[in-house]
């Protein structure tokens, strides 16, 4: 098997035509550069120099191995380089996400991805946390944006994001019907969540149980955006994250419910399998975690100014009515 510590020993001594610069431009003696290239013709199997002709040349077969010799050292210094500096990093990165991360900062994190990676290519996956940690598991992902709890933890690496705070919004249609009786936003109004493979499903149903609501009716749905259009259509309470609806919220398309125990927050995690290339996959977590977090401040930032107008519902059990507050 060929070493590369002898074909640099080689190519230097024909490029430099002495062992002893040879020996200097590697930091060796001339004995073990000699050495190195006598193992080399044992390994071959033929004399690769000339060793008496001064300079020292290359033998007719040395003359047409060090041309592959030049290669492979090329070739090694190149793939070296994958591991030297991230920013070359050219395979096609296979990412996950869920679609609630997909609506919200993933565009910017697109954005600055490829401009850290100028080089990089995406594949693009858009599922349900527990499929893209199966994914990622089954080697069929490199690095998803999800919910954790899924894979065994001695198998990845993860980063915490940014969480989502949770609302329930309803159509303006619904807002007189609230403040019927206490119990009609639990009984007469269907809810509408994600898919039940989904864990804010699961969030759901435990939060309306601790409420006291029983036998809640809730529309699983695949997908964030038909959520949005079924609750704005006033097909039900949508559970939803709130920064993704702020804009229909702010333009009285839709009114948040005052919860008395507000909905549990989402938390996600961006993750990788601790086998993969460990310095690109935490540089890029980084960047999801900055992106995150600046889409978050941004969002509360637009809830808190005195311009906001989202309007809440608060539905009263001892009046009968329901309040509209700005």
């Amino acid at each position: 098997m060929l070493d590369f510590k002898e074909l640099e020993a080689f190519v230097w001594a024909v490029r430099l035509g002495s062992f002893r610069k040879a020996a200097t431009r590697l930091h060796l003696t001339q004995p073990s550069v000699s050495e190195r290239i006598s193992r080399l013709e044992t390994t071959v199997g033929e004399l690769l120099l000339e060793r008496a002709a001064r300079p020292i040349q290359p033998t007719m077969r040395g003359r047409e191995f060090f041309v592959h010799a030049e290669r492979m050292l090329h070739q090694r210094d190149e793939a070296m380089k994958l591991f030297d500096d991230e920013e070359a990093f050219s395979a096609p990165l296979r990412l996950g996400t869920i679609e609630t991360i997909a609506h919200s900062w993933f565009p910017e994190f697109m954005r600055r991805l490829t401009e850290r990676y100028p080089r990089l290519t995406i594949e693009l996956t858009v599922d349900y946390s527990p499929v893209l940690n199966e994914r990622l598991l089954g080697n069929e992902l490199d690095i998803v944006l999800a919910m954790n709890g899924y894979s065994p933890q001695k198998q990845i690496e993860y980063e915490s994001l940014s969480p989502y705070e949770m609302g329930m919004f309803v159509s303006p249609r619904h807002v007189k019907q609230l403040g019927e009786s206490a119990d009609t936003w639990g009984k007469q109004l269907p809810f509408i969540s994600f898919g039940k493979q989904a864990r804010p499903y699961a969030e759901l149903v435990s939060y309306l149980a601790e409420q006291g609501v029983a036998n809640p009716r809730i529309h699983s749905v695949s997908t964030l955006m038909t959520i949005v259009r079924m609750t704005t259509e006033g097909l039900g309470i949508g559970a939803l994250p709130v920064a993704t609806v702020l804009d229909e919220w702010q333009r009285g398309e839709l009114y948040r419910l005052s919860l008395p125990v507000p909905l549990p927050a989402m938390h996600y995690d961006v993750i990788w399998r601790n086998a993969n290339h460990p310095r690109f996959c935490r540089g890029v977590a980084r960047l999801a975690q900055q992106c995150a977090c600046s889409y978050a401040q941004a969002r509360r930032a637009d809830m808190t100014t005195t311009l906001f107008s989202g309007r809440w519902v608060t539905a009263s059990a001892s009046s009968g009515t329901t309040e509209a507050m700005h």
